[in-house]
């Protein structure tokens, strides 16, 4: 054994506490080089990944500044002659993260009038910086007069800002113009709009002012809601069952709806009445009369003539609005105005199961779904509903037990209502209901779209 390996035994033997520590020291020593390895590592990775695009020289203010331009970012630090001692501590950068800027612009020198041309000054960067919750508008400004090297750079900045996929192209600007003591306009024009203009961005505007028409809900005389639309029988009842499964995710819960209705599908037995609209500028099949483009009111009360019919019925719809959705493209009431002063009585007659499931299917498509014989529309100012039995509807059903389609109605129990499917929410009502159109009752913001294209098809049927 060699005196340096005798000496350290005889240590270990006389402060054992002492080696420990030493272990633990070293430990600790190789863990922290291997921090700093990984460190180093790591920003490494960053700086390939932080690939150099571009690299010049502008003037920021008075001073030369060496500018650098990656794929996510720009940074800039002065170039200032070096000290004796080599000292350069005191050198500033800037950055700016290139996901903040909005638009790039070339600079140019231009007299007084004049609107295109001039010599070149350099590129001007346009991005928002935060200010405590604020977000505010600032300038960049790189000082160059190279045309070719401010061109390179004005270039090469646009493509990259145009390579994220987040940016939008085209923005729906909707306006109150009652907000902000009455400003927004001129705040949307003198300070938004041009932000957007300088960001390439197109705007559609909507500031415009719609009155629409709304339906009253009523039953033995008292008010029972308002709304814009209104199911009564397979619409009715598929809300209502997909009401008790609330614990169902919501598109699974609509899905088991409408099938289990449709398994279950029967008619409801009722008198439908209905007070056709004196004269509707546009039927449900789209067809206009360019003559009437005056406010459509219901006749007075001593005047009103009701068209009675009675039957079975598996469906029946008023709607004020044409009641756009992705599942149906152009609408339950495709044609429907919303302020016309009249709605859209869509009544559909008993039939087999397979006849409704067509009528049904049509409503992704483009048009077709009223092309049946057990399917009426008509143009009202208002709609009444009497069922056969004024105390109710009841369905003994078991939820496993599927049942087989009938052609006779459904026996009322007393005590039970009806469900209704009054704007999406469930209302159930014992008696006769009686709808009433009321010609542009609110003023909403935006404009009357008259067709709306999609592309999303119904998974439900």
């Amino acid at each position: 054994m060699s005196e340096p390996e005798e000496e350290l035994q005889e240590e270990r033997r006389d402060n054992p506490k002492k080696t420990k520590k030493k272990k633990k020291k070293k430990k600790k020593e190789e863990e922290e080089k291997k921090k700093k390895q990984d460190h180093e590592e790591q920003v490494e990775e960053e700086e390939q990944s932080e690939c150099l695009v571009l690299r010049g020289i502008f003037k920021l203010g008075k001073k030369s500044h060496d500018v650098l331009l990656t794929r996510t970012r720009l940074t800039w630090t002065p170039i200032v002659p070096e000290t004796p001692t080599g000292d350069a501590s005191a050198l500033q950068t800037g950055v700016i993260l290139l996901q903040d800027v909005f638009a790039v612009k070339v600079k140019r020198r231009r007299a007084a009038g004049q609107q295109s041309g001039g010599p070149v000054l350099g590129v001007t960067l346009f991005y928002g910086r935060r200010r405590g919750r604020r977000l505010e508008e600032d300038t960049l400004h790189l000082h160059n007069a190279s045309a070719e090297h401010t061109h390179t750079w004005y270039n090469t900045l646009k493509e990259l800002l145009t390579g994220f996929s987040r940016r939008p192209r085209y923005v729906k600007v909707f306006i109150n113009p009652s907000s902000h003591k009455k400003e927004a306009v001129y705040i949307y024009r003198e300070h938004v709009a041009p932000l957007f203009k300088l960001a390439d961005v197109r705007t559609d505007i909507t500031g415009h002012r719609q009155q629409v028409d709304m339906c009253s809900f009523s039953s033995l005389g008292q008010l029972v809601c308002f709304g814009f639309s209104a199911m009564f029988g397979f619409g009715g009842r598929s809300l209502a069952r997909a009401e008790k499964k609330r614990w169902m995710p919501s598109s699974r819960r609509r899905e088991y709806a409408l099938v289990k209705t449709l398994a279950r599908l029967r008619p409801e037995d009722c008198q439908l009445s209905f007070l056709p609209a004196k004269k509707p500028n546009r039927d449900l099949f789209g067809h206009r009369d360019q003559d009437q483009d005056q406010d459509l009111d219901p006749e007075p009360e001593g005047e009103e003539s009701w068209t009675t019919n009675q039957g079975l019925y598996l469906s029946i719809s008023i709607m004020s609005i044409p009641c756009l959705s992705p599942h149906t493209p152009r609408g339950l009431a495709p044609n429907t105005s919303v302020a016309n002063g009249s709605a859209a009585l869509i009544a559909v007659g008993n039939t087999s199961r397979s006849e409704f499931i067509k009528h049904l299917k049509r409503y992704s498509g483009s048009s077709g779904q009223f092309s049946f014989s057990f399917v009426e529309t008509h143009c009202v100012s208002a709609v009444r509903i009497r069922p056969r039995s004024l105390t109710g509807w009841a369905e003994e059903e078991s939820e496993e037990e599927e049942g087989d389609p009938r052609t006779t109605p459904i026996i009322q129990a007393e005590g039970q209502a009806f469900p209704w499917n009054i704007d999406g929410e469930l209302v159930e009502i014992a008696n006769e209901v009686v709808v009433r159109v009321h010609p542009r009752l609110i003023t909403l913001y935006g404009e009357e779209v008259d067709e709306a294209e999609s592309t999303v098809s119904c998974s439900c049927i």
